[in-house]
């Protein structure tokens, strides 16, 4: 389980969260939806603790991070799968060698375990037989499911979503949604996907949280979201409809 609880964090004058709660229950997948700049990124390096919060406390796995030791702090995030905003591949290194680098350098694993445990994930990410291409001859779409091959090499129990399908068509979009769910069901991993895309949004969440000027304006079912009277949740619905409709007459035209 991971708890978050009245989480602050400033940026000299700027007071990006201010009071964030949420909590996220084992095998869940929550939703953190937002505009951009809100602070949805900032709030994963803070789980991570790659940012120390200014007030509050956030708990995983019934420990206060802020309390651990950094070999402790290690341990925590070997618990973690990532998959950055950007993918963050490795240009240097061919498909296997970016997926197994964890195994590489964090176990003991002989290599043909290693191979298997990189085609087990590739062949989850329906990329089976990718392993001797490099970064540069991968599809943005393919980029995505390389780095969550990646993520979950370790065997997470979390997994963290930086705007998993930013970038992507509407077609690569729903492919993406698809996996999530169904690493989700297969690993039962706990999740948190921080996005922008309402699309996304509703395909993968069992809840979902709208982040508005640092604080959680919404924290509930799909249904509860979708039916909404706030009107910020509203508007932010109504806005990113007008917005797809936009850009799917512009293909059009």
């Amino acid at each position: 389980m991971i708890r978050v609880e009245n989480i602050h964090k400033r940026f000299n004058e700027k007071h990006v969260l201010r009071g964030v709660s949420l909590v996220v229950n084992v095998g869940e997948t929550l939703v953190v939806l937002g505009k951009s700049g809100v602070g949805k990124s900032v709030l994963l390096r803070l789980i991570l603790r790659l940012m120390e919060v200014d007030q509050g406390r956030i708990i995983i796995d019934e420990k206060d991070i802020s309390t651990l030791t950094p070999k402790e702090m290690n341990e925590i995030r070997l618990k973690f799968g990532m998959l950055f905003q950007s993918s963050a591949l490795f240009d240097s290194m061919n498909v296997e060698d970016n997926v197994g680098i964890a195994l590489r350098t964090l176990t003991e694993k002989p290599e043909k375990a290693i191979h298997q445990r990189v085609a087990e994930c590739l062949k989850m990410v329906d990329l089976e037989g990718t392993e001797n291409l490099f970064p540069a001859e991968l599809s943005g779409g393919m980029r995505k499911r390389v780095g969550l091959a990646r993520a979950v090499a370790m065997n997470p129990a979390y997994l963290l979503y930086d705007e998993p399908t930013t970038g992507l068509d509407p077609v690569m979009t729903e492919s993406i949604a698809q996996i999530i769910r169904k690493l989700q069901r297969e690993l039962n991993v706990t999740s948190i996907v921080v996005t922008h895309d309402l699309q996304t949004a509703f395909s993968v969440a069992d809840k979902m949280a709208l982040l508005h000027e640092g604080r959680i304006q919404l924290d509930g079912s799909i249904d509860e979201v979708r039916d909404s009277n706030d009107p910020v949740v509203k508007e932010f619905i109504r806005g990113y409809a007008r917005k797809h409709k936009e850009e799917v007459h512009h293909i059009d035209d």
